[in-house]
């Protein structure tokens, strides 16, 4: 994730908004880059009043050293490994066609291991609590529901502060930050028959208030795909899915902050799938990235992968 020798002080349905608010919800410190959890399929975007009950797993197993926009000695970072499943269970409900909220409660377990500061390797694991994530919902710009709008909050209540002598601020699974959260969406049809549809989202993390001499980057996730409901299996609705995701995350500053080995713009292309069991939705993706340019030394996944099975009421 980071050069320690610079310094020794690194994830982040019909019912729920936008993946990143309503899916993996991961609202973690991750500083070469979880966020990309956060926004997904037009599945996830509302069609009417009623509630929605889901848990949500994401994983990502960042082994790789990178260094600009290409793989780096693994001796040129003292982290050699943080591998993180996410599970997220949450709840989203539309008052109306016009107005919802969501809340969604985080837990990770984080495996990592790294250089301590007599060279030697070490490693530790935990779970905890990650942030919070509180956010409201309007989709009153259009009978169809088509368009909307997410703002919130990401609440600090993640631990940022496990073992301070092996695990940095920037790998905490807590940030230690209140971000202001901010999202928008837009789906629509690409056939008569209403069967191939395309979306398009988008997420801004804006961390506000925060502590302990670290300020995580501002973030931008967001997400361009087609999916096609024509398949059948019995009651089962089978959708198969492709999309395009981007990040852009802004290097981290303080005291407690690696700012020359933070930072990062990423591509990724995701296949999934969706199946729709009314009340029961299954989604499913892996997400490989195409492109990725880093600051400095950072520990990046080769692939992310995430699952999610909601309940409408």
């Amino acid at each position: 994730m980071k050069n320690k020798k610079f310094n020794s002080q690194m994830i982040k349905i019909g019912g729920g908004l936008l993946v990143g608010v309503f899916m993996p919800g991961v609202a973690f410190g991750c500083a070469c880059g979880c966020g990309i959890f956060e926004v997904g399929t037009s599945s996830m975007f509302p069609s009417g009043e009623g509630g929605t009950a889901f848990v949500n797993y994401a994983f990502q197993n960042q082994n790789q050293n990178w260094s600009n926009s290409s793989k780096a000695p693994a001796a040129n970072n003292d982290d050699k490994q943080i591998e993180t499943d996410f599970i997220t269970p949450g709840v989203q409900y539309m008052f109306n066609r016009s107005w919802g909220a969501q809340v969604e409660i985080p837990f990770a377990y984080r495996y990592f291991k790294t250089l301590n500061d007599a060279g030697q390797v070490a490693s530790t694991s935990w779970g905890s609590l990650g942030d919070i994530r509180l956010e409201g919902i309007y989709t009153g710009f259009s009978e169809d529901l088509s368009t909307g709008v997410t703002f919130g909050l990401k609440l600090p209540t993640g631990n940022d502060n496990y073992n301070p002598s092996l695990v940095d601020r920037d790998s905490q699974i807590g940030s230690g930050s209140t971000d202001v959260l901010l999202g928008g969406f837009h789906r629509g049809n690409l056939s008569e028959n209403y069967r191939l549809d395309w979306f398009s989202q988008a997420q801004l993390d804006l961390p506000t208030l925060t502590q302990g001499d670290y300020r995580p980057g501002f973030e931008l996730d967001a997400a361009a795909g087609i999916n096609y409901r024509g398949w059948t299996f019995g009651r089962a609705n089978i959708a198969p899915v492709a999309q395009v995701l981007f990040s852009e995350r802004t290097k981290d500053y303080g005291a407690a902050a690696n700012s020359p080995n933070s930072g990062y713009t990423r591509v990724l292309l995701s296949p999934g799938i969706e199946i729709h069991l009314h009340p029961i939705k299954i989604y499913a993706d892996a997400e490989v990235p195409v492109f990725q340019n880093v600051n400095g030394n950072q520990l990046v996944a080769p692939v992310l992968v995430k699952l999610g099975v909601s309940y409408m009421f």
